[in-house]
């Protein structure tokens, strides 16, 4: 607790479970990085009031780690090179997760699957975009960092992103038909809709934690 300001504090204490931490981060601005790429602590996040994927794995990971949790995220390695970062916890032998994105479909889901697998498969239609498909992921223990400083740094964390490049990640073996259905079906859509969330397309929606 000594290593946290009031402010910080405050929101830990007022985000006790998974569901309000994602409803803090839907709270707040997406980083959209538009003064260069960012990659900032927990502490920065609350301090600047916006958030980006990772950094939003991260701000999970610190305030539900002070609640009990492990600091668990899963990496996903995608074949246009646009990773993406979600926060993990197990409830009553279930997964969910806790997520940030730009990409309504990639935010966070309810503590209903039961291996890792299941929860990042949730997660292939909605990744399906113009150039996006989901090929590997990896659960990670943030503590495997050890003393390397993710949780307060004033600087730029790239240390962080370069070891969730760097371990090795689990195929996610998918049917070439099934990605070439939901790529026409996501190109389909734009043309119809060019600017708003992808949302009503997909059929899981009901694993969603809430959009709004």
């Amino acid at each position: 607790m000594d290593a946290f300001t009031r402010k910080e504090w405050r929101i830990i204490r007022r985000c006790r479970t998974p569901e309000k931490v994602h409803r803090f981060l839907r709270s707040l601005p997406y980083n959209w990085e538009r003064g260069g790429d960012t990659l900032r602590s927990f502490r920065q996040v609350i301090r600047r009031g916006t958030a980006q994927c990772l950094e939003a794995a991260l701000v999970a990971a610190v305030i539900l780690e002070q609640h009990g949790s492990p600091p668990l995220v899963v990496s996903f390695e995608s074949k246009d090179g646009i990773d993406h970062v979600i926060y993990v916890f197990r409830r009553h032998g279930r997964w969910g997760s806790v997520a940030r994105s730009r990409d309504a479909g990639l935010h966070g889901r309810r503590p209903v699957f039961r291996t890792i697998r299941e929860l990042v498969w949730s997660y292939f239609d909605p990744y399906v975009d113009f150039t996006g498909r989901i090929t590997g992921y990896q659960l990670v223990d943030l503590r495997a960092l050890g003393r390397y400083e993710w949780r307060f740094s004033p600087k730029n964390m790239w240390k962080v992103e370069k070891f969730l490049l760097d371990i090795p990640h689990r195929r996610l073996r998918s049917s070439n038909a099934r990605y070439k259905r939901l790529h026409e079906r996501f190109k389909e859509y734009r043309r119809r809709d060019p600017t708003g969330p992808v949302v009503e397309i997909y059929s899981n929606r009901d694993t969603w934690m809430p959009l709004d």
